[in-house]
């Protein structure tokens, strides 16, 4: 099995090279850049979104994950190759979040093809480092939204290399959204502070909402580790089972980009301890929304989880 998937990776990465070489875009000169759109791959949805803010009608922003896809298993198709060798710049979150795709990201920036790991650059002093990552940091910094603020200055600064001629542009798009996302901030503050803290407990599928109980107070339980990758144990069921029952947490959550059935198997074996948990929603957790959807952008999905985790923990604020 290891040398089929080894196989498959030479393959890719062959096709990756051939696609680079014929590629009209690779290697044009930054200075052309002023004159034509910048065609930018991104990753996950909210790297997208981000992108899209600061660049506004200079870039052309292909995603390459859409709604419930995750990137943690996420696998990269020869049109994603394509894509990619064709662009002027990718742009992905890092921190080993796009596991799958690391590989396919060095070979690119091998040959020249301008990479953005936007996570990868925030200060590491400011990062999680669960123990079951031996020593990588948690990727997903999108749930405390003074990180993510972070990277949109990275995505600025990256634009503005590639093409300095739109400085400007750039500058006032970025400080433009900075001043939306810190009032998405402050609303999240404010709704969070609505749920009593004896009910601010948070559990989903996998542990991906540490910085958020970090940022707005949470203590956060996942059934499954930081990568989805890592199946959870018949341990980490019964421990989470216990924990429930014991604490009477009123409710747990399902996220859009795994599948519910860890979760609704956990409510079944609170429900035979005597004890019902309700699945309070669905929360978007490594993917966004539909495109056209409120949750569809970042800000949206970020209002939505957090409404939907007020009504569920503290209905009678509503």
């Amino acid at each position: 099995m290891l040398l089929v998937k080894n196989l498959g990776l030479l393959l890719l990465l062959g096709l990756l090279g051939m696609s680079v070489a014929c590629s009209p875009g690779n290697g044009n000169a930054d200075g052309d850049l002023a004159d034509r759109t910048i065609r930018i791959v991104a990753t996950t949805g909210m790297v997208a979104d981000a992108v899209k803010s600061v660049g506004g009608d200079r870039v052309d922003v292909t995603a390459l994950m859409g709604p419930g896809v995750d990137p943690h298993l996420y696998k990269a198709s020869e049109g994603d190759v394509t894509r990619m060798a064709e662009a002027d710049a990718i742009f992905y979150n890092g921190l080993h979040l796009e596991g799958k795709l690391t590989e396919v990201f060095e070979q690119m920036k091998r040959r020249d093809v301008r990479t953005v790991a936007v996570a990868g650059e925030i200060d590491l002093s400011l990062l999680l480092s669960p123990p079951e990552f031996e020593g990588a940091k948690d990727p997903h910094v999108w749930f405390d939204v003074t990180l993510w603020m972070k990277t949109v200055a990275i995505i600025r600064d990256s634009l503005i290399d590639l093409d300095p001629a739109h400085k400007e542009t750039y500058e006032t798009q970025t400080n433009a959204y900075l001043e939306e996302l810190s009032a998405l901030h402050s609303y999240v503050v404010a709704e969070a502070e609505k749920i009593p803290s004896a009910q601010r407990v948070l559990i989903t599928a996998h542990d991906a909402f540490n910085y958020f109980g970090r940022a707005y107070g949470f203590e956060v339980r996942g059934l499954q580790g930081i990568s989805t990758a890592a199946e959870a144990g018949t341990g980490d069921v019964q421990d989470l089972v216990a924990f429930i029952a014991e604490r009477k947490i009123p409710a747990m959550f399902v996220e859009s980009s795994v599948p519910k059935r860890s979760i609704e198997a956990v409510q079944a074996a609170v429900r035979a301890r005597g004890f019902e948990v309700n699945i309070g929603g669905e929360l978007f957790s490594d993917a966004m929304g539909s495109a056209g959807s409120p949750e569809g952008t970042y800000t949206g999905m970020v209002r939505h989880n957090i409404d939907t985790i007020k009504k569920a923990l503290a209905p009678q604020s509503e």
